[in-house]
């Protein structure tokens, strides 16, 4: 496929601060140009995050005059989505009055304007989709919105599809201040988890109460300090409602939270058990003690030791890799070892012994990987 024709340099503005300055992964899918063999693309899809997924709309500017406001094409789905007309503009515009829109005062020389804007529809769009799920036909998922909604950032969405009607949430747990809690802070967002729950709509009043698919959802950079994947959900019961469940959820994430930091100080003290054996570590992961890798020697063989430390520490062990600073392949790489996991382990050792096992296992191993090197390329050694 060939590639796009670029953006005119105003409209290529706009989107680039979108996309660097926005504090949501805003995406763009694709980029065209409204005229056939047209010099300047002038339209895109965006992905914008919504309830856990993406939504796409496609925005239409004008290459010949990209000093114009966009235009917006929103899904086939959201018919009754007209955020540029409110309830009293419709009924201005209904009398022959003037509609007033939130695009009248573009400004194509300021770059932030697009991403204020897309901000302003996304919140539209958050409010018509509350709208939406308070006429499902379903009484219990009706009491259920109403014990959500009130909970500041929860998003609803309500789908349809060819087995019925679904209303998906997307719940943050609150109180759960992980940019306090790691130091130094690697984070420039806020790190959150959400709870995302899916009912399928029953038409009327149902004799039993639907059970939801749950799923824990992080954002992606919290993922080297908790990985929400491993956290066992607590199962749901009749009895439950998404308040009383999610009452229960804190309590267990909070618990989760707990055993994270205290793996960081294990993991830091790990890797300061390391220095004993193979000296000071050359390079170290100092917020999440992650990575650690050590140098070591073997007569005249100089190799490194990557240690790659689970969220699991100690229970489960580290997977070590040895990187050769002596021996290259032929696109002038060092030579790395398969991941290795088969060596002694417990995790009822203290630090000191772990890393002096480890020592013990590397002396013989070490001797097999020079071996495995110089038999990689014999004709260049």
């Amino acid at each position: 496929m060939a590639p796009h024709p670029p953006l005119p340099p105003p409209i290529a503005a706009q989107l680039n601060h979108l996309l660097a300055y926005s504090p949501l992964p805003f995406k763009v899918e694709q980029m065209w140009s409204g005229c056939r063999n047209g010099r300047y693309s002038d339209r895109f899809t965006l992905l914008i995050p919504f309830c856990l997924d993406y939504i796409k709309w496609d925005v239409i500017f004008s290459a010949y005059h990209p000093s114009a406001v966009p235009d917006f094409i929103f899904s086939a789905e959201d018919v009754d989505f007209n955020p540029l007309l409110e309830a009293h503009e419709r009924e201005a515009g209904a009398n022959g009055l003037a509609v007033v829109s939130p695009l009248v005062d573009w400004n194509y020389k300021d770059p932030s304007r697009l991403l204020n804007l897309i901000c302003h529809l996304r919140d539209s769009y958050v409010s018509y989709q509350k709208k939406k799920a308070e006429q499902v036909d379903d009484e219990r998922m009706r009491f259920e919105i109403s014990t959500v909604l009130a909970r500041k950032g929860t998003e609803i969405f309500v789908g349809s599809f060819p087995d019925g009607d679904e209303v998906k949430f997307s719940i943050p747990i609150p109180d759960l201040e992980f940019n306090k809690l790691v130091t130094p802070c690697p984070w420039k967002q806020e790190q959150k988890i959400y709870l995302q729950a899916s009912f399928v709509v029953a038409k009327g009043y149902a004799t039993t109460a639907p059970v939801p698919r749950l799923k824990l959802v992080s954002t992606q950079d919290l993922k080297p300090f908790l990985n929400v994947d491993d956290i066992k959900l607590i199962p749901w019961s009749d009895e439950m409602c998404m308040l009383t469940y999610l009452s229960d959820l804190e309590v267990r994430l909070n618990d989760q939270v707990v055993e994270a930091v205290a793996g960081v100080a294990k993991r830091r003290r790990f890797i300061e058990a390391l220095s004993p054996f193979f000296g000071r570590p050359v390079e170290a992961d100092p917020v999440f003690c992650r990575r650690a890798s050590v140098l070591g020697i073997s007569g005249v063989f100089t190799f490194l030791v990557h240690f790659s430390i689970p969220l699991q520490f100690p229970i489960k062990q580290p997977t070590l890799k040895l990187e050769s600073v002596q021996h290259f392949n032929l696109n002038g790489l060092p030579i790395v070892s398969s991941p290795i996991n088969d060596y002694p382990w417990s995790p009822r050792w203290d630090n000191a012994e772990m890393a002096e096992r480890i020592y013990d296992f590397l002396v013989d191993e070490c001797l097999n990987f020079k071996k495995y090197c110089s038999e990689k390329i014999p004709t260049t050694q």
